[in-house]
């Protein structure tokens, strides 16, 4: 597996390519591998924290369920600026919101694939990013999704 860290304005991120795809991203120090895979993250995830850039454009493999899987697909499908509730993807997907909430926590590659603007039915709830909820405030705040907040 390679790796890379980008500075964001939310802390260092590690991301992790394997076999041609992303397959991970977190907070935190990682290596210092040079793909052209890791290259082109990096710099997409820059230009999404200036504000330049609304959607990644990555080979991405989430591991884990089919159930896993369809979460973060729908994750995928929310735009940029805009949030679900964890209800309303239950709802398309038909299980318990419960288990929505439980496979948004285990998203291996947050801010790619979007976790944060995902809500509670009652407006904000947890983020299991670094930092927490804040962290999930300033990339809604980013995007123009936190309005809702004040």
């Amino acid at each position: 597996m390679f790796e890379i860290t980008v500075k964001t304005a939310t802390g260092p991120m590690r991301l992790c390519e394997e076999a041609g795809a992303i397959v991970k991203a977190d907070w935190g120090v990682g290596g210092a591998d040079e793909t052209a895979l890791l290259a082109a993250a990096a710099r997409q995830l820059e230009e999404y924290f200036a504000g330049a850039r609304e959607a990644f454009d990555l080979p991405l493999r989430v591991g884990g369920s089919g159930f896993q899987q369809a979460v973060c697909a729908a994750m995928l499908a929310i735009p940029y600026g805009e949030t679900r509730t964890y209800g309303e993807i239950a709802k398309d997907l038909g299980v318990p919101a419960q288990a929505v909430g439980q496979a948004c926590g285990r998203n291996p590659i947050p801010v790619i694939i979007p976790c944060h603007r995902v809500m509670g039915a009652k407006g904000l709830t947890g983020f299991s990013g670094a930092g927490g909820v804040e962290t999930k405030v300033a990339l809604l705040r980013l995007e123009g999704a936190g309005g809702f907040l004040i």
